[in-house]
């Protein structure tokens, strides 16, 4: 709520998102959408530019969708470091998007109020957000609304019954959802899916596997600093255009629309394995002076 009446104000002010920043709203939940409504709010999102775009899992698991091109051809030509500012879970590098390096999780309100500045490389408590309709030089403090207000809205707006309506139907899903073709089977028939595709070495697999056998003349593919994350591991963000698991897809007819991410496609092994390290901003200490997944 606090970050919808941050909007609210910065459009009474007239101020608006820079327009190099990319802008979007994924609440946890359709009850957030529900209240935003009933108090009239939610038109001050969209006119922000943080419009609606699902529920859940969005911009913290890399699907925040493309950059203009114009800002990746920036990025890429001029080898830019850029960020990202989310109040989502994660901030592993490469994981909000794979050409945005640096993330930093922040309270919703504060997200809109640095998609305004358009910089994160300010004191935000000095330097202004922008000029106001009346001439004047705005910044956070001026957006910020009270504890009071926002009590006030929550009080009048937020019940029970929202979320025991919406949470009521959470597992019956839209209509795509619901004309799913299944198979009433106790095995599974493994159809031809590019997200779930049966395991090869399932295949004769024993009910008593032989013993660990040990591992001899192994070398070394990758030297990690201690900055190494699960994320650096085992990415789980939007699949990049130049990597093993893209060239795997495009092999298998997945247009580049339809990637989706490392997460959503983990019941495919094919998948999984060109993923493993695989972040673009993996550090190998044994490929000096390179990022990815070089070894």
């Amino acid at each position: 709520m606090a970050a919808v009446l941050v909007a609210q104000k910065a459009n009474e002010l007239g101020l608006t998102v820079k327009p190099w920043v990319k802008t979007s709203f994924a609440p946890g939940s359709q009850v957030v959408t529900e209240y935003s409504n009933k108090a009239g709010l939610t038109k001050e999102l969209d006119k922000m530019g943080f419009n609606l775009v699902g529920y859940g899992c969005t911009t913290c698991i890399g699907n925040s969708g493309p950059l203009p091109v114009p800002i990746s051809d920036a990025i890429r030509d001029g080898k830019l470091i850029v960020t990202s500012v989310l109040s989502g879970n994660r901030n592993f590098e490469g994981r909000i998007h794979s050409e945005v390096k640096a993330n930093y999780l922040a309270s919703p309100p504060l997200v809109v109020t640095y998609a305004i500045a358009g910089n994160i490389n300010i004191d935000i408590t000095k330097v202004p957000l922008g000029i106001s309709r009346d001439g004047k030089p705005a910044y956070p403090r001026d957006l910020w609304p009270s504890q009071e207000n926002i009590q006030k809205i929550v009080t009048e707006v937020v019940n029970k019954t929202m979320f025991i309506d919406k949470y009521a139907s959470v597992y019956e899903g839209d209509e795509v959802w619901q004309n799913l073709k299944t198979c009433d089977a106790d095995i599974y028939n493994w159809p031809d899916s590019s997200y779930l595709k049966k395991p090869s070495f399932f295949t004769n697999m024993r009910v008593n596997p032989e013993p660990i056998k040990t591992i001899e003349n192994a070398r070394c593919l990758l030297k990690l600093a201690d900055s190494v994350t699960t994320g650096h591991i085992s990415p789980a963000g939007a699949i990049g255009i130049d990597t093993p698991a893209a060239e795997y897809l495009r092999a298998s007819d997945v247009n580049l629309k339809d990637f989706n991410s490392y997460g959503s496609r983990r019941g495919n092994h094919e998948v999984m394995m060109r993923s493993t390290f695989a972040n673009i901003r993996l550090r190998n200490e044994l490929a000096p002076g390179t990022e990815g997944g070089f070894t």
